[in-house]
């Protein structure tokens, strides 16, 4: 009898002994799952800014502005096109500073951002990855003055409770909370809408 009881005590401190270190492995995992999570979604979500931020520069290249509409910027994109431009050394320069310009032809805007990517869709252009229910960017566009110039502005982005949407909810709060003690915006954006950049947060830490 007490041979029986002795092995069902082992048993069981056997058994607490092997839930113990699954929390310890747990607990040590699960900030590192979060962070690779994070690193994979925002690579995707930054690559889609980029593709807005190249967007709206041929924008306005093409119309002295920005837009803060992506039905505009979509219908751009697939109806505007811009040129394939040679850039050679003018042979009668002997100052070697002087170019010419040769026209080689016309590439749409929406081949021009969708590069050697087969899955582009410039539909997708406004959709946040990973955002469920499916969100938009939130996009602006504006005029600052800089030194009595009117300067356009732009200015895309979306917070981390949209392309987090899904993971550990308080890891997600601590990493928002984190990015607001430094004043920094709790997700990801191209542009301002304060300073004349094009820049994304992403290239600023």
């Amino acid at each position: 009898m007490k041979k029986g009881l002795s092995i069902l005590i082992n048993i069981i401190l056997f058994a607490i002994v092997v839930l113990l270190a699954w929390q310890v492995v747990k607990s040590i995992q699960a900030p590192i799952k979060f962070n690779n999570e994070q690193k994979a979604r925002e690579s995707q979500v930054v690559e889609r800014l980029i593709d807005i931020r190249n967007a709206e520069v041929l924008y306005k290249n093409a119309n002295n502005k920005y837009t803060a509409s992506f039905d505009t910027l979509i219908d751009f994109c697939q109806t505007a096109e811009i040129p394939i431009v040679n850039i050679i050394p003018d042979p009668t320069d002997t100052t070697f500073t002087r170019t010419i310009n040769d026209t080689l032809g016309y590439v749409k805007v929406v081949d021009s951002i969708r590069g050697k990517r087969e899955n582009f869709n410039i539909h997708d252009l406004s959709l946040v990855p990973f955002s469920n229910p499916t969100q938009k960017f939130e996009l602006e566009a504006g005029i600052i003055k800089r030194s009595g110039i009117d300067v356009p502005v732009f200015e895309a982005r979306t917070p981390y409770e949209v392309y987090l949407n899904g993971l550990d909810r308080q890891r997600m709060l601590n990493a928002k909370a984190e990015k607001e003690s430094i004043n920094r915006y709790a997700g990801l954006k191209v542009g301002s809408m304060e300073e004349a950049s094009t820049d994304g947060n992403w290239e600023k830490l």
